[in-house]
C-alpha cells in the first residue's frame, strides 16, 4: 500500500480587530512635553532664571552709566524699556539659539515624529520661556525702583496683555527664524538681532533721539511698538497705548506664528 499524505486543511480564524490608535487629549501631550521641555533645560534652568534677573538689573544700573546727569524722566523711560529688552532677547535670541541646536542635534525631527499637535511644540516653548523671564521682569522694576525712586502706575490689563504679545511675538518671530534658515544662519541672525534691540531700538531711549530714516524703519518693525505698550501698561500715568502700535504687534505675531506652524507642519 501507498502512503498518502493527508494535507491539512485551512480553516479561517476569527477575524483580527485592527488595532485603533491610542487617541492622546490634548493636556497629556501638553504636560508631556513640558516635562520633556523642562528636563532638556535640567539643571541650567535656576542658571538660566538668574542670569536673566542679572541682565534686567545689568540693563537698568549699566545703561544709567551711559547718560549723564540721568533726569526723572530719562530713568523712567529706562526703567519702563527694560522689560521689553528681556522679553526680547528671550524670544529673539535664547530661542532660535536653542531650536537651531535642537535642529542639528535631531531632537526637534524626533518631536515632530511624535504623536502630538505640532503647535504644541511651539506653544510648550512659549509656556517655558515666559515662566523663566518673569522673574528677570519683576526684579528688573524693582532694582529700577530702589536705584532711581521711580514711581510706577501699572495699568494691570494692559501690561498682562502687553506681556503675553509681545512674548508670543518674540517667540514665534524667533522660532519662525530657526525653522525656515539653517542652523548656523539662524544663530548668526540672532547674534545681530542682539546688538539691534539693545543699542539701536527705542526701548530704552526715546525714538526722536534716532535719525529719521531708522524711526521709519522702526515704525515698521515690532520693536517700538512692543516697547511702547509694555511702557504703557508700566507707567500708564505718563504714557499712553496707542492702537497703531497694537496692531503692528499683532501682525508680527500673525506673521511668525503661520510662518513656525507651516514649518512645523510640513511634511519632509
Amino acid at each position: 500500500m501507498s502512503e498518502s499524505t493527508a494535507t491539512p486543511t485551512a480553516f479561517p480564524g476569527p477575524p483580527v480587530e485592527p488595532i485603533a490608535p491610542v487617541q492622546v487629549s490634548l493636556w497629556t501631550s501638553f504636560r508631556t512635553l513640558m516635562r520633556w521641555s523642562l528636563a532638556s533645560i535640567g539643571a541650567m534652568l535656576p542658571l538660566i532664571v538668574i542670569v536673566q534677573a542679572m541682565l534686567a538689573a545689568g540693563v537698568v544700573i549699566g545703561f544709567g552709566f551711559l547718560i549723564p546727569g540721568i533726569t526723572a524722566d530719562s530713568a523712567l523711560v529706562l526703567s519702563s524699556g527694560t522689560p521689553t529688552i528681556l522679553l526680547l532677547t528671550i524670544g529673539l535670541v535664547i530661542v532660535p539659539q536653542g531650536v537651531s541646536r535642537a535642529r542639528a542635534s535631531g531632537a526637534l525631527d524626533y518631536q515632530r515624529a511624535l504623536p502630538v499637535s505640532r503647535p504644541l511644540l511651539l506653544l510648550v516653548d512659549l509656556v517655558v520661556w515666559t515662566l523663566i523671564a518673569l522673574p528677570g521682569v519683576a526684579i528688573g522694576l524693582v532694582v529700577a525702583w530702589l536705584r532711581y525712586d521711580v514711581t510706577f502706575s501699572f495699568d494691570w490689563p494692559l501690561l498682562i496683555l502687553a506681556s503675553l504679545l509681545v512674548t508670543t511675538m518674540a517667540t514665534s518671530v524667533g522660532y519662525a527664524i530657526a525653522v525656515t534658515l539653517p542652523a548656523m544662519l539662524a544663530q548668526l541672525l540672532s547674534q545681530v538681532l542682539v546688538f539691534l534691540v539693545l543699542l539701536f531700538s527705542p526701548i530704552t531711549f526715546p525714538a526722536s533721539q534716532l535719525p529719521d530714516w531708522f524711526q521709519a524703519v522702526h515704525a515698521i518693525l515690532p520693536i517700538q511698538p512692543a516697547a511702547d505698550l509694555m511702557r504703557a501698561g508700566i507707567a500708564s500715568d505718563v504714557f499712553a497705548a496707542d492702537g497703531r502700535d497694537l496692531l503692528v504687534l499683532a501682525l508680527w505675531t500673525a506673521l511668525g506664528l503661520l510662518i513656525t506652524t507651516r514649518a512645523l507642519v510640513r511634511r519632509k
